[in-house]
């Protein structure tokens, strides 16, 4: 089954890039409009648009997806779940796809809600208590992002249409600035920006695969691609603003939390998240076609790396934490050598696909009018990109070697290499053509040479600090421990996933106790079920007493009878 799959979802691939090619060249857009129901004056149709962005994204959905197919052939191989894994990444594939085609909010809701269902469908995958909790954390924190999407369909009421393609020129008055807030909020959400962040870790609790697909190249880049099909509405707006700090604190969040993360498929996601803010923060400074570029190039490398990250795991027999990890360049050559290019191009290295779009952004960046804090936070978050990624290398592929007798290390999977072979050549050669097609006229960079070589320097300072500070770690006594605090609060993303689970969940714990103390044992019970018991109970005694025909009640009567006749009459 996964053979059939990965051959029809790479001959997807090389059709949209051949429309793609076609739609570009030509620089036509393609819209099919399907009648569902007519009823009078109201038509419900159902669109699909055919352009250079869904066609060239939809072709790297579909060629990232392939690859991982043909990978979880080995990976997956002994589950006894592997039929359904590979229709629910199938399913995946095709919410995406509705997403991406789809110029219209309700139809977008339609993928945007199915990624959001599969997803924690396949973060649950492995059935334990640690699974079920990351899918619930998943779950929940988009269906913010649902709820924002839904009130957005609201809004969008008042335009007698939710094509917001046709429409975008209209979002430009003050007056939709809810609308804009609300994208963004759904956006955030997706892509895992703060205050929503703590989900994109947890959800590593899924297979490799799945966040070889799922969490670095489709489902987080969903929110990104939304705001790309916004960003002409968000021109001069107080949201871009706003967009800008949140996604510079995310990137500096993320690359100071996988300094002192350990696991490995988190260190993975947590450079996913560092890289999901550079995407929104440069949409933000106005951007959207640098924005689409990165998702595109990081994609392909990072989908790359979380499939390494699969082949080391099952070699080392499941282990996931680094430190048991090293050395691991004399055992699996060829894994460590594709993890070693989507290392570096993660790291901006000279002409691999991170290069081109990484240095791009970070020269449009300098030139751009942005405040100070923004400004140091990417320089910051650059350094540490960097510092995290060299860390990786000296405690996993390169360093002692700690398996100890726990393992043995292998490099033979066959399935899983040839998997990577077409996502390794890519991340080294589509950056170069990623830039020539989609910028066929250069842009007009003007720095001074020391900004122009700024770059650089943080690059070569973050890899330096990362290999020396790593290694005194390693051979001397922990220094961070004396400031243990300050490493919790760093190592834990701020405590984001503390607040986002048992903060939440305590708070909402407490205050149910509260109101069933005070209300469901106290107020409810005296006016309500109990009270009204007790009520009707005395007031039937006393009814029971009137009906036993007894002489006393009857003179009683008699006698209240007469006295009020008397002040009657008088």
């Amino acid at each position: 089954m996964h053979m059939t799959s990965m051959m029809f979802l790479g001959l997807c691939s090389f059709i949209c890039w051949f429309v793609f090619l076609m739609k570009m060249f030509y620089n036509e857009v393609s819209i099919i409009e399907w009648e569902l129901m007519s009823l009078n004056s109201l038509s419900i149709v159902f669109i699909l648009i055919f352009d250079w962005i869904s066609m060239l994204f939809l072709s790297f959905v579909l060629l990232i997806s392939s690859s991982v197919m043909f990978y979880s052939g080995s990976y997956m191989y002994m589950d006894k779940s592997f039929n359904r894994f590979m229709y629910l990444v199938l399913a995946f594939v095709f919410s995406m796809t509705m997403m991406v085609l789809s110029p219209n909010l309700i139809s977008i809701l339609l993928g945007w809600d199915g990624l959001g269902l599969v997803s924690y469908a396949l973060v649950i995958f492995y059935q334990n208590e640690k699974s079920a909790n990351a899918g619930m954390l998943t779950v929940l924190s988009n269906r913010v992002g649902d709820v924002a999407i839904l009130l957005s369909i609201g809004l969008m009421v008042k335009l007698g249409s939710w094509n917001f393609v046709i429409y975008s020129y209209y979002f430009l008055d003050s007056e939709w600035i809810l609308l804009k807030f609300l994208i963004m909020l759904a956006a955030m959400t997706k892509s895992a920006q703060i205050p929503f962040s703590a989900w994109l870790p947890a959800a590593m609790a899924a297979p490799t695969p799945v966040s070889a697909l799922v969490h670095s190249s489709t489902l987080v880049t969903a929110g990104v691609y939304l705001m790309i099909r916004f960003s002409s509405a968000l021109e001069n707006s107080k949201i871009q603003n706003w967009l800008l700090l949140i996604s510079c604190l995310t990137m500096f969040m993320a690359g100071l939390g996988a300094n002192f993360e350990y696991d490995l498929k988190k260190i993975i996601a947590l450079s996913t998240l560092s890289q999901l803010g550079v995407m929104l923060s440069i949409l933000a400074l106005g951007y959207s076609d640098l924005s689409f570029f990165h998702l595109l190039s990081h994609a392909l490398f990072k989908a790359l790396l979380f499939m390494c990250a699969g082949v080391i795991i099952h070699s080392v027999n499941g282990y996931q934490d680094i430190r048991y990890m090293g050395c691991l360049i004399k055992f699996m050559p060829l894994s460590v050598a594709y993890m070693t290019v989507a290392n570096l191009a993660l790291c901006g290295f000279p002409f691999l696909a991170g290069f081109y779009s990484k240095d791009m952004i970070l020269e449009v960046m300098f030139m751009s009018w942005m405040n100070f804090i923004s400004f140091l936070l990417y320089v910051l978050s650059t350094g540490l990109t960097v510092n995290y990624t060299m860390r990786l290398v000296y405690y996993s592929l390169n360093g002692d070697y700690n398996l100890g007798g726990l393992s043995s290390v292998y490099d033979e999977d066959k399935i899983m290499n040839n998997s990577m072979t077409l996502l390794g050549f890519s991340g080294i050669i589509m950056g170069a053509i990623l830039s020539w097609l989609l910028f066929p006229e250069p842009y007009m960079i003007c720095l001074s040479l020391l900004m122009k070589n700024f770059v650089l320097m943080i690059t070569l300072t973050g890899a330096f600090l990362g290999y020396m500070l790593n290694f005194m770690n390693v051979n001397y006594n922990l220094k961070s421990l004396i400031n243990y605090k300050f490493v919790v609060m760093f190592g834990s993303m701020w405590f984001m996933p503390f607040l986002s689970t048992k903060k939440i969940s305590e708070m909402s714990l407490n205050n149910g106790i509260m109101m069933e103390i005070l209300m469901d044992k106290g107020w409810y019970e005296y006016l309500g079920g109990q009270g009204l018991y007790f009520s009707f109970s005395k007031l039937f005694l006393f009814l029971n007493m009137l009906q036993i025909n007894s002489i006393k009640v009857f003179m009683k009567f008699f006698i209240v009878g007469v006295i009020m006749m008397m002040f009657m009459f008088l």
